[in-house]
């Protein structure tokens, strides 16, 4: 038996196991089931779980069992919505069937609530998190007054990229403007290459590029950076120039996702 098949089976295997951890996780009264006296497992039937997620029980047992069959996205995505798995699992679910997550337009980057709360701790200090193309995730109200207009809509959430080459505003905020557009987006062509035809980064390439000259002509050239602290001077009302030192700390569990704090020199 070669390698590969080899582990494709072990894949299934765990795919197996997953489901089934999960399946007996979930109480029938969380989903509106009757509880029943000779229930002997835990968690719910695979019948039961078949008929939440609207596949055949058969069918779903086979992929419990580890079996050489393929679960399309639909499926898949209908099973996760089932077990109720939170991103995370429904991610690792997607790997183990071997179909790569699609990547929702709009859908928000998921941040643990714990991080999220960071940058609210450390108010009057500027602080934020920001997700791999640079969507800010977390935010205090001092960066909210430190970047003001930072666009976002009900479908995209606040994004650096966008205010610094879309908001007019940025351009007199960020002294340095050319410069820190320049490394901003050196900065996101690293990330895009760790991702690569991954939609979100492309779609939002794509908006950019077309929205604004200076991407245009940029990109192309392929400059690549990757995140670090450093300094910036900004432009704040009443105050004038003041310069400011910024560190980035990278989190443990989704190195993608920087926490940003600024402190006035």
């Amino acid at each position: 038996m070669s390698d590969h098949r080899s582990e494709q089976q072990a894949q299934r295997r765990e795919l197996g196991a997953f489901l089934r951890s999960r399946r007996e996780r979930i109480t029938p009264d969380q989903v509106g089931l009757p509880l029943s006296a000779r229930r002997r497992t835990p968690g719910l039937r695979r019948e039961e779980l078949a008929l939440l997620a609207g596949i055949s029980a058969t069918w779903y047992t086979y992929l419990e069992q580890g079996r050489d069959i393929r679960a399309s996205d639909q499926v898949l995505g209908a099973l996760a919505t089932a077990l109720r798995l939170d991103p995370q699992e429904r991610g690792h679910l997607f790997r183990l069937a071997g179909q790569p997550l699609a990547d929702a337009p709009g859908a928000p980057e998921p941040l643990a609530p714990e991080a999220a709360a960071v940058p609210l701790l450390l108010q009057p200090h500027p602080a934020y998190v920001i997700g791999g193309t640079y969507d800010v995730l977390s935010h205090n109200q001092a960066a909210d007054d430190l970047f003001p207009r930072l666009i976002g809509t009900a479908d995209h959430p606040p994004n650096f990229l966008r205010w610094v080459f879309l908001e007019p505003a940025a351009r007199d905020v960020l002294v340095d403007w050319e410069p820190e557009a320049r490394g901003l987006l050196a900065r996101l062509r690293t990330l895009a290459g760790r991702h690569p035809g991954e939609p979100r980064y492309t779609r939002l390439i794509d908006e950019l590029t077309a929205a604004s000259p200076e991407v245009r002509s940029w990109w192309p050239r392929y400059d690549v950076q990757v995140r670090h602290g450093g300094r910036k001077r900004l432009r704040r009302p009443e105050r004038g120039v003041v310069e400011y030192a910024y560190t980035a700390f990278h989190l443990a569990e989704r190195p993608d996702q920087t926490l940003v704090v600024y402190a006035e020199v």
